[in-house]
């Protein structure tokens, strides 16, 4: 067994030479906005010692068991658009900031992507006709402009789950066109069943795990509430030969952060910088150590930076927060 893991380590420190515990992917997650972004844009990305951004243009469906994605259309956000993708990446390129894709889907009023499913087998067809047209578009700029990282899904359990022959044969499609590194972004309670690992590059994984159930929890609290979910991750990592990727990390500046750090209710609105800080710290402290990992991407990043967060900001943004000097400091570049 000793023997067994020795060999382990020694093949991910290969695999990822280049992601060692000095040199992680320090992302943000780069929101798509109205605007055009220029350097003043992407100078607070450089600031925070971010290396990486994720760039995510958008898809849209009307309901859960709708089969049709609307993308790329002159009624979107340009920054949710292919040419505001493309313009994106060449002025964050331009300070040196390499770029993961990650296409997503937005349903109507918000309602959660992993319960997206069809009740017909007409409509399964239609929907995998779509979502290729969606994907493909995206992983052709991907080439285009040589992204280091290609994100091929987020959050899409039930998609994935009823149709696994279609994510494998559209992997392989995929490859037939991008050259880079791919990766899927599962969400925390679902990549324990993903079945396409072994296809891809990074085990994807937006790790909004629950630490604590204090209103404010302590860094320590946090560190422990860990325990419960490392070792399966470590593992998953182990058994596929494969380093994890956090496609997306972070909590919001509330009154219990940590309970269940995916809900966004706008309705939670009592501000706690403190939780925030706590709950960011002990993720950096439990993972950026180790071999296996590759890094993360923080949720999320407005590219006004003077504008939004701030103190009184109740959100997942740590811009203009204590949050942001902890990402700075874990971010900090070697010397």
């Amino acid at each position: 067994m000793k023997t067994f893991k020795l060999l382990f380590l020694l093949s991910i420190f290969g695999l990822q030479s280049c992601e060692t515990q000095t040199n992680k992917i320090n992302g943000v997650s780069f929101v798509a906005s109205r605007d055009i972004i220029d350097e003043s844009h992407v100078n607070p990305v450089v600031k925070v010692n971010a290396n990486f951004a994720a760039v995510m243009p958008f898809g849209f469906i009307k309901n859960l068991d709708h089969p049709e994605i609307n993308h790329n259309t002159d009624r979107q956000w340009f920054g949710e658009t292919k040419p505001g993708s493309k313009q994106y990446i060449e002025e964050l390129r331009k300070k040196g900031i390499k770029v993961m894709i990650k296409p997503q889907i937005w349903v109507w009023k918000g309602e959660f992507t992993g319960l997206i499913k069809m009740s017909t087998e007409e409509n399964w067809k239609a929907l995998e006709d779509s979502y290729t047209s969606f994907i493909l578009e995206y992983t052709k700029l991907a080439q285009e402009v040589n992204a280091e990282i290609l994100c091929i899904g987020t959050e899409l359990e039930l998609f994935v789950k009823h149709r696994p022959q279609y994510w494998t044969d559209l992997i392989k499609e995929i490859k037939t066109i991008y050259s880079g590194k791919l990766t899927y972004a599962a969400n925390w309670d679902e990549f324990k069943r993903t079945p396409f690992w072994e296809q891809l590059d990074y085990i994807g994984i937006d790790a909004y795990f629950p630490v604590s159930n204090q209103k404010t929890p302590t860094y320590e609290e946090c560190i422990e509430g860990w325990k419960a979910h490392k070792p399966i991750i470590t593992k998953l990592s182990e058994t596929y030969n494969k380093p994890v990727l956090f496609t997306e990390y972070g909590y919001r500046s509330v009154d219990f952060s940590g309970r269940e750090p995916w809900v966004s209710d706008i309705a939670m609105d009592v501000v706690n910088l403190d939780a925030q800080v706590n709950t960011t710290k002990a993720l950096f402290e439990t993972f950026w150590k180790e071999p296996w990992f590759a890094g993360g991407f923080i949720w999320k990043w407005f590219h006004k930076h003077d504008e939004v967060g701030g103190e009184n900001n109740s959100r997942f943004t740590p811009q203009n927060k204590p949050a942001e000097d902890v990402i700075r400091q874990y971010y900090k570049k070697e010397e």
